[in-house]
């Protein structure tokens, strides 16, 4: 499957919407105890803010620095509002964190390339390894640590754009980016991303927000229920590189076909060598796709005390579960809690990891003249 097939139809409905010139709030929402004041900082000549959105039952609060979702809030089956994003009360808390990804936007090529190198029309490309000896998630300046530029806002949506240079981060091409989060009346936010290229280059744009569904520093996320509609997943070495392939995760622990608390095969990270990579889950799922590239069912999770639920949707391939193994409570977020081991976890949609050097895997290849655009909706319930 070519990642730039274009999805007009599904998009289109998406993106629609009546903009209007971007205001931030300076006032409190309803959940929130966030002020924008407090994320209005100038950082490399560039201003960031921070905007509230509202539709139904949930709000979410963005920050146009690495386009993060710095909280959403959506209701338990008592009609209680909760916080399930980890996030900070200030620009400055995200530029003071040990963990660099909290709720970015992630690019140009989410997961991890094979020592940072990639071949491309017969030209090597070297990027920077920042996570060992690979590169995770566009490096350093990879696009959680730029400040976007806001083109338009409601009440309910907001479209980042930013231009990544020929060269940033070792990348080949002009990259035009454009991402909107839209909070619809089904209780869902709406991932939309689409770019364009004066070059070939390989694009796996993503988000990198850590759930916990019982609400930011909560406590624990291994006893919340995880189904994952995937029946192979991808094998890495323990540099988290995938080796030859994917394989069933009929037997293993990675086998979350039908649901099942998180924690439950994790006392198995010290004989199964998979887990013991991780350490733990931090591995790539192949998603079960009737068709390449429609929209389907990628996973769901309910939390049973709160009985939230939030099902993942996407037009992507794959799916990354990470489930906080090197979270070690440094950092202390916006309910004054600090963030520990295992207390959440992200489910990134995406394209294969080091796809630039796996043939076998669905291209992440973006062209001249083509545009790349892909969805992902994360919907919010409650389980009585």
């Amino acid at each position: 499957m070519n990642r730039i097939t274009l999805f007009s139809m599904v998009l289109g409905a998406a993106i629609a919407f009546s903009s209007c010139s971007p205001k931030p709030q300076s006032k409190t929402e309803n959940c929130f105890t966030l002020k924008a004041e407090d994320f209005q900082k100038t950082i490399d000549g560039k201003t960031t803010n921070l905007y509230f959105l509202k539709n139904g039952n949930i709000q979410a609060a963005i920050t146009n620095y690495g386009g993060r979702i710095v909280g959403l809030c959506t209701p338990d089956k008592n009609g209680k509002m909760g916080d399930v994003v980890l996030g900070f009360s200030s620009i400055d808390g995200y530029l003071k964190a040990k963990e660099v990804f909290y709720g970015a936007l992630i690019g140009r090529v989410g997961n991890r390339i094979a020592k940072g190198k990639f071949t491309l029309d017969g030209q090597e490309y070297t990027l920077p390894c920042n996570n060992g000896v690979n590169h995770l998630h566009g490096g350093l300046g990879g696009f959680h640590n730029v400040i976007w530029d806001v083109k338009a806002a409601t009440d309910s949506s907001i479209v980042l754009t930013y231009l990544s240079k020929d060269g940033e981060m070792g990348y080949p091409g002009n990259l035009n980016v454009e991402v909107q989060y839209l909070l619809d009346s089904k209780n869902e936010i709406v991932m939309s991303y689409k770019a364009t290229t004066d070059k070939s280059t390989p694009v796996n744009l993503t988000n990198h927000a850590f759930w916990n569904l019982a609400g930011e520093g909560s406590g624990t996320t291994n006893d919340q229920i995880l189904t994952i509609n995937a029946d192979a997943y991808t094998p890495v070495d323990s540099t988290l590189i995938p080796l030859a392939g994917n394989e069933p995760v009929e037997g293993t622990p990675f086998d979350f076909r039908v649901g099942k608390a998180i924690g439950t095969d994790l006392g198995q990270v010290e004989t199964n060598i998979q887990l013991k990579h991780g350490p733990g889950y931090d591995h790539n799922f192949a998603l079960n796709k009737t068709v390449a590239g429609e929209m389907s069912f990628a996973a769901t999770v309910v939390e049973p005390v709160s009985g939230r639920k939030m099902e993942i949707f996407t037009l992507e391939p794959a799916l990354q579960f990470y489930g906080g193994n090197f979270m070690d409570g440094s950092d202390t977020g916006k309910s004054g809690k600090a963030f520990k081991y295992r207390e959440a976890f992200a489910l990134e949609t995406q394209h294969f990891p080091d796809s630039p050097n796996n043939t076998n895997f669905p291209s992440i290849i973006l062209k001249p003249g083509e545009t790349y655009q892909t969805q992902s909706i994360y919907r919010f319930s409650v389980v009585k």
